[in-house]
């Protein structure tokens, strides 16, 4: 006598008299296979579970934070680096993820080092040129105007000399600075005196205006920023006021101080006043021209009447039997 087999093997040979019930069971069982082999590997290709809070890195030697980081699955990336005299070289100035933030083990962390040194840069001789070209070369060698000078000459806005340091650039001079430092240019105006009008730096980062002041041919006062401005976040600061009013009038070489923050609402309610303070400077100077125009009238209307008439009239001319009598 057959003894009936049992269990799974019993079971499997009854619904193999099935084929399609067979095969149904058969399809069903492999993509359960499918779907529990996928969820293993997301789970462990995703780290799922696997969680660690992010430590604030900023101040460390990029060394040790790197250690420290390793030691919790992170993995940090240099992805910027500034160079701030303030702090010593190679420590972490920034990082993204922030500490204090949940991430998954084994994600990336970027950071931004101080650099050991500042960036040393050739030195562009800009002189017997416009300041709007020297300017521009200052610019594209990474260098900035600290001063401009104005002395009299008979091409107003014209370089005529260049100083780094108290020595004077000549076209021989083979020099390195460092990036971001500033050049004296000694600049000409006809007659010894000039104006500019003031333009608009509301809302510009501190660059721009910068370059606004140069190229108009005045200088950069002090530059102040609001609190909770850091050298990270410089670049993110907006001016929002400025010493000499948008549109109005000023001197040659004078000095705008700028004020620079990162309160939108504050700089959108300055962008405001600024531009209600052009209005008015352009009042001002349209009033002052009409004035200059009036006075130029007056004095040429009273050197006309000044001047004796000239008599036109030609001599009669005397004929000989005139003469004669």
């Amino acid at each position: 006598m057959k003894r009936n087999r049992g269990g799974k093997e019993g079971y499997w040979a009854r619904l193999k008299q099935h084929p399609l019930l067979y095969n149904a069971v058969l399809i069903v069982l492999v993509f359960l296979g499918v779907a529990v082999v996928a969820y293993v590997a997301m789970a462990f290709g995703t780290r799922h579970g696997m969680k660690c809070t992010v430590p604030d890195f900023t101040g460390l030697q990029l060394s040790d934070a790197e250690h420290f980081g390793s030691r919790r699955g992170l993995k940090l990336i240099v992805n910027d680096s500034l160079y701030v005299p303030a702090y010593p070289g190679g420590i972490v100035l920034d990082q993204l993820p922030k500490g204090g933030v949940d991430v998954k083990s084994g994600r990336k962390i970027y950071v931004t080092i101080n650099s050991f040194r500042q960036k040393q840069v050739s030195l562009p001789y800009v002189a017997g040129r416009s300041l709007r070209q020297a300017k521009n070369m200052l610019e594209n060698a990474g260098l900035e105007i600290k001063e401009l000078i104005y002395v009299n000459d008979i091409a107003t806005n014209y370089v005529l000399a260049e100083f780094y340091g108290g020595e004077e650039i000549t076209p021989t001079t083979k020099m390195k600075v460092e990036k971001g430092s500033g050049v004296t240019l000694r600049v000409g105006v006809t007659g010894g005196y000039g104006t500019a009008v003031v333009p608009r730096l509301v809302g510009r980062q501190l660059f721009e205006a910068k370059g606004k002041l140069w190229e108009m041919g005045l200088n950069v006062g002090e530059v102040h920023y609001d609190e909770g401005i850091t050298m990270l976040n410089r670049n993110d600061a907006r001016v929002y006021r400025q010493s000499l009013a948008q549109g109005s009038e000023a001197v040659l070489g004078a000095r705008v101080s700028l004020y620079l923050t990162l309160d939108t609402e504050l700089l959108a309610k300055s962008e405001v006043e600024s531009e209600r303070q052009a209005r008015v400077a352009l009042k001002e100077r349209e009033m002052q021209d009409s004035l200059r125009q009036a006075a130029l009238a007056d004095s040429l209307a009273k050197i006309s009447a000044e001047t004796p008439a000239t008599n036109t009239t030609e001599p009669q001319q005397t004929t000989e039997d005139e003469f004669f009598l």
